[in-house]
């Protein structure tokens, strides 16, 4: 006799065809999603991949234009967070949504006191507090101690603790490792666990690979607002992952001759800028680097690897909690954009909206702008030194329509971005940093700004570049520093045998893979493999 064929799970949210648009913009394009209950399920893509957007999507704060969103296989129209509660889908944020100056015991309980006849019961809320600590492993807290006491780590299992007490079958945890140290993620890990084994549906976002194989048991891949595959994490290689995020087949990454000028910088000279040991908590690990002149290095890696992170230390737009800088072979105290700029240090950040152009303000004015403030708001530039900025900026980075006295807001992305390196370069900067400066900018844009890179370099700057595209570091780098898990795992010499499927595989394997035609260094130790 036959045994009976087990039924095909059920998913507890499925999401068919889903589609978003902004202005300009298609955030979602038809894309699916299905979360099974007792299961870890990870989103996964680069930025601008839609993977908030989803989320947004499920928890009610953006409406869908298409698709359809079911819950437990019924059809759910979700206009708000509350209906999103209504049907069982909590979520906890990187930043925790918590009342600091309640207990832990009312966090948990918020809106679920038990209340008798003169209104709330405190001892039997309590007692209800340390039973739901309890069912998560936590029943060692103190439900009366202040919740201000606490290390995130521990009030963000307090939030997963009064999800649960919502009764909760699905759980979305948003980026909740970013802050936490080893120990406090393994903890973290092993309540997400019991909830799995519960039964609870849990979405896991998060951008640190090894954390990402460590917890999930399916993802679900996008890719500019595209879906892209569902795979079974066990079944998916490390660097198949890597391919599927940013659209390219390993085995098909072709080796890229470099387009570098012949630059000629030589690592036994002093470095212009030297970091030892320079990291901050929750952000990036204890960094060596070595910067030249006239030295193009390349960040890569993911998003959250930690490039980011690093430059913004770089320049001191962050400050380090631990590690020296030295510039020009000086020790040096880069702990304020101010200080990064009087010491020649130029950085241009990843967000042109929000952290480069000033909208209202002309092409002109966002030209002048870091000149300005390098001199100091107390000795204004003559309209003479404006003008001369402006001319030779306009025509050198070939901004189009240059007209200096244009809203910048009316100026194309790549247009914007080219405002922006004039601002920088319009400094004389010795190191100039670089956080995806082609991002979101048509081909011809991205071209010259990539031209601009290197005859920078040929001038005797030290560039930082960071990009996304693993081709275009390949392509400009002289050096590549590879970054995972916001930590330095290698670097790279670039030369014939340096491909972008090096790179990934870098990524894949923490380390450069073994036979690979390529050279490796740290700064106490480099050596040129043939």
């Amino acid at each position: 006799m036959t045994a009976p064929v087990p039924p095909a799970p059920v998913p507890i949210v499925e999401m068919k065809s889903i589609s978003i648009s902004f202005p300009g913009v298609k955030a979602l394009d038809g894309v699916d999603f299905r979360l099974f209950p007792g299961e870890v399920h990870t989103l996964m893509g680069e930025n601008g991949a839609g993977k908030s957007t989803l989320i947004k999507a499920l928890t009610g704060v953006y409406r869908i234009d298409d698709g359809e969103i079911l819950v437990g296989g019924q059809s759910r129209r979700l206009t708000g967070t509350a209906d999103a509660q209504d049907a069982g889908i909590s979520t906890v944020y990187q930043e925790v949504n918590l009342c600091d100056n309640l207990t832990i015991g009312e966090n948990v309980m918020l809106g679920h006191e038990t209340r008798g006849r003169f209104g709330i019961n405190w001892t039997a809320t309590h007692r209800a507090a340390v039973d739901a600590l309890e069912k998560l492993g936590l029943g060692h807290l103190n439900p009366r101690q202040p919740l201000s006491t606490l290390s995130l780590a521990v009030q963000q299992l307090v939030a997963i603790s009064r999800a649960m007490v919502a009764k909760s079958t699905v759980l979305i945890l948003d980026e909740p490792t970013s802050s936490l140290d080893a120990n406090e993620v393994e903890g973290l890990f092993a309540v997400i666990r019991r909830l799995r084994d519960q039964g609870v549906a849990i979405l896991f976002v998060s951008h640190f690979l090894d954390q990402v194989y460590a917890i999930s048991d399916r993802m679900t891949v996008l890719r500019n607002g595209q879906y892209q595959g569902e795979y079974l994490t066990r079944e998916l290689p490390r660097a198949a992952l890597i391919a599927t995020m940013i659209g390219k087949e390993v085995a098909s990454l072709a080796s890229l001759d470099s387009e570098r000028a012949e630059r000629d910088h030589l690592h036994t000279d002093e470095p212009i800028l030297r970091a030892e040991g320079l990291g901050r908590k929750g952000s990036i690990d204890p960094t060596d680097l070595e910067l030249h002149r006239g030295e193009v290095v390349g960040f890569a890696g993911l998003l959250g690897s930690g490039r980011t992170e690093l430059a913004r230390l770089l320049y001191g737009a962050d400050k380090a909690d631990e590690g020296q800088v030295y510039f020009r072979g000086k020790k040096v105290d880069i702990s304020t954009p101010t200080r990064g700029l009087a010491h020649k240090i130029a950085f241009s950040s990843e967000n042109r909206r929000d952290e480069g152009i000033v909208r209202d303000l002309s092409v002109r004015e966002n030209l002048v702008l870091a000149v300005q403030a390098k001199r100091g708001w107390a000795r204004p530039l003559s309209k003479r030194d404006k003008d001369a900025i402006v001319t030779k900026y306009l025509a050198e980075l070939n901004v189009r329509p240059a007209d200096p006295d244009r809203p910048i807001r009316n100026l194309s992305g790549g247009n914007q971005q080219k405002v922006l390196l004039g601002r920088w370069l319009a400094t004389k900067p010795e190191l100039l940093i670089l956080d995806e400066p082609t991002r979101g900018i048509d081909v011809g844009a991205k071209a010259e700004i990539q031209e601009q890179v290197a005859a920078l370099a040929d001038d005797g700057v030290a560039v930082v570049f960071i990009s996304s595209e693993l081709e275009e570091v390949v392509r400009l780098s002289d050096r590549i520093v590879v970054l995972k898990d916001h930590r330095k795992i290698a670097e790279i010499i670039n030369g014939p045998g340096v491909t972008a499927d090096l790179i990934v595989n870098t990524i894949a394997e923490e380390g450069v893979p073994a036979g690979a035609d390529a050279a490796w260094s740290t700064p106490a130790d480099r050596e040129v493999s043939e």
